[in-house]
């Protein structure tokens, strides 16, 4: 017998089994580097990270394929891992390169090795269930100011969240939820897809009546510009710019993710601001931390949504929400064969929302909300 749909016609559907093809950030890189071996649980299984002797980070699967130890339990010896069971020893590109005990290597001593790529003092590591190689054009692109010293240390976070990792990708869409849930309003919300890249370009301004506890907005016209840029599946850049009392401060917010399973992913939250120009190293570093802390304290506050949240296939929409249905278009081409993909998932797209009704009902609300504290 058939199960009867729900009234609502609203469809909970599962997540896929596969996991998205690209880079996916495993965090800094430095803290790899520590003369160990690192196992991580990723796309369904474990990889292991260790460091080989030109200093370079390799990752190979995480389970030595001789009797199925954990690699990551072992140790390093020459830039190659060993494995803590029997000995034998695994080079980067996955071939045992040392029994100890036998003068002599089986043919079919190998093990898989990821692709790995370190840019913005970070690790990457990239997936393909098709097992090709990355393609150049969808490399993770450099962060100048990062790079070049003219940024305070990244701040990290890292968060275990169980759930499907769309619900987090859906944010690039969603221009409406950053009044409700981050208390900003959005002036402007403009969306591009395009190839392997979705961009969201936002101009907000503080709600009068929340409290952003270090960043003083309730006598100041606060309001700044962002610019957030999803390279792959995985790894979104933000760069936000903002004029708070005179002073010009610029932010970028690193918002990635990896997939540990169908139903949960590791989220990194980073964020590092650029040194303020015409102000103290002490002035300029209170000021980055403060709004390093406030973007990271918003953007965590969709933690609690999305982990008692379904994951639904064809949300019912307004006509002022965002183009929800054109992201997981542009999303799908992550999740499909290469020779599947089809033009409208990685053509592009430009999509600058009308919010002038939102915008007129925020003003109101907002009106009533102070009017009811002064009260």
């Amino acid at each position: 017998m058939n199960s009867a749909a729900p009234a609502s016609g609203i469809i909970m559907d599962r997540p896929p089994e596969r996991f998205a093809r690209g880079w996916h950030c495993l965090g800094l890189a430095d803290p790899f580097k520590d003369g160990k071996p690192h196992t991580i649980e990723i796309f369904g299984s474990k990889l292991v990270i260790f460091q080989q002797q030109d200093g370079s980070l390799a990752i190979l699967d995480g389970y030595c394929p001789h009797m199925g130890a954990d690699l990551g339990t072992g140790q390093i010896v020459n830039g190659a891992v060993a494995c803590p069971f029997h000995g034998w020893e695994w080079g980067a590109n996955g071939d045992c390169v040392h029994i100890p005990y036998s003068s002599r290597i089986p043919r079919k001593a190998k093990t898989r090795s990821w692709p790995v790529m370190e840019q913005n003092q970070q690790l990457f590591v990239y997936n393909d269930p098709e097992g090709n190689p990355p393609p150049p054009e969808v490399a993770i692109p450099r962060i100048d100011d990062v790079m070049n010293g003219e940024c305070l240390p990244w701040e990290w976070q890292t968060l275990h969240i169980p759930t499907n990792c769309r619900e987090l990708v859906d944010n690039a869409a969603d221009a409406t939820h950053f009044y409700y849930v981050h208390g900003w309003s959005v002036n402007r919300f403009v969306n591009i897809f395009d190839r392997h890249m979705a961009t969201q370009n936002a101009w907000f301004e503080a709600r009068k009546d929340v409290n952003f506890g270090e960043v003083e907005t309730s006598d100041t016209d606060f309001s700044f510009a962002s610019s957030a840029t999803y390279y792959g599946p995985a790894y979104m850049i933000v760069n936000q710019t903002a004029d708070y009392l005179g002073k010009p401060v610029e932010l970028y917010l690193i918002n990635a993710h990896y997939p540990v399973t169908p139903n949960s992913f590791m989220l990194h939250a980073a964020v590092t601001t650029k040194r303020v120009e015409g102000v103290s190293e002490e002035e300029s570093i209170a000021l980055g931390r403060s709004f390093g802390k406030a973007a990271i304290d918003a953007f965590f506050q969709d933690i609690d949504l999305w982990k008692a949240k379904r994951r639904i296939n064809n949300p019912i929409l307004s006509e002022h929400d965002g183009p929800i249905y054109q992201l997981r278009r542009w999303y799908e081409q992550f999740y499909v064969d290469v020779a599947d993909v089809t033009p409208d998932m990685v053509e592009r797209q430009e999509i600058d929302m009308d919010l002038s009704v939102p915008l007129e009902m925020w003003k109101k609300d907002q009106a009533r909300i102070v009017a009811d504290q002064s009260a």
